[in-house]
């Protein structure tokens, strides 16, 4: 699948102010980049750093005044797609280490509370099995409702009021997997079939390898509960316990959004 990205957004500054931008498709093995790029202002200052778990990057930028950033790539995406319904969990002790942090709780999604909730509800599923339950179940269930939340909201508001957008859906999913034992990240992204455009946002929770958990390594899985991308045309930006790692712009200081314009298509 080949995925075509244009983006631009435009903020202004009032005074010297640091800022994290994060919205390039990250070089990984499973989505192949070409292209020009992304293009920003002149700053002050500018330095790349690693994202999350060694997967994109953010740029640290320094700036006054209007700042703009353009960026146009194509992702051939070649990722290995299975039937997750088919897939064990692996028991917590035998998790490699690096995705033990990605069963507890975080910022936007205390898992801990969610532990009565998923044993009444998805009580009798394991596993792939389980993840796709709770797919179905928040996809059933919630609203995609633009508006009715902001960046203070919690997967366990969303649960209550049962509506968001795709950060919200994302931050339920991954809250309800990790109450069953299951490490799950918020990944951000791009998707061509993304309604209104923007920015995405889907879960990833890690399963052991087709054929059973003896001598399994295990593997990272897409989720999106809104229904609107799938592993196949998702181009992946960055990676994180929550919202909170991976948002494509984090300021520290006052900023105005001038712009922001999203362009996905496949071909």
């Amino acid at each position: 699948m080949t995925i075509s990205i244009e983006a631009h957004v435009a903020f202004r500054f009032d005074q010297p102010t640091d800022f994290l931008l994060q919205m390039e498709a990250a070089a990984i093995p499973e989505q192949q980049l070409s292209g020009p790029g992304l293009s920003i202002s002149a700053s002050e200052h500018t330095a790349r750093v690693s994202g999350e778990d060694m997967i994109g990057e953010r740029i640290w930028l320094r700036c006054q005044g209007d700042f703009t950033a353009d960026y146009a790539i194509t992702a051939q995406i070649a990722r290995t797609i299975g039937d997750i319904q088919t897939l064990n969990a692996l028991p917590p002790h035998r998790l490699p280490g690096e995705t033990v942090s990605y069963l507890f709780d975080s910022r936007f999604c205390p898992a801990d509370r969610f532990q009565p909730f998923v044993e009444a509800e998805f009580g009798g599923t394991s596993g792939g099995e389980r993840i796709e339950a709770i797919r179905s179940w928040v996809a059933s269930n919630f609203s995609y409702a633009p508006g009715t939340s902001d960046a203070t909201t919690t997967a366990v508001d969303s649960f209550v009021e049962r509506r968001g957008v795709c950060r919200d859906f994302a931050h339920v999913v991954v809250a309800l997997a990790r109450a069953s034992a299951i490490p799950a990240r918020f990944v951000s992204c791009y998707a061509p079939d993304v309604q209104p455009q923007d920015f995405h946002a889907v879960a990833e929770v890690f399963l052991a390898d087709p054929g059973g958990e003896e001598n399994s390594i295990g593997s990272w899985h897409l989720i999106d509960a809104t229904g609107m991308a799938t592993p196949s045309d998702i181009v992946k930006i960055g990676l994180g316990r929550d919202a909170a790692d991976v948002s494509f712009l984090t300021c520290y200081g006052m900023t105005q959004l001038q712009d922001k314009r999203i362009s996905v298509q496949r071909g």
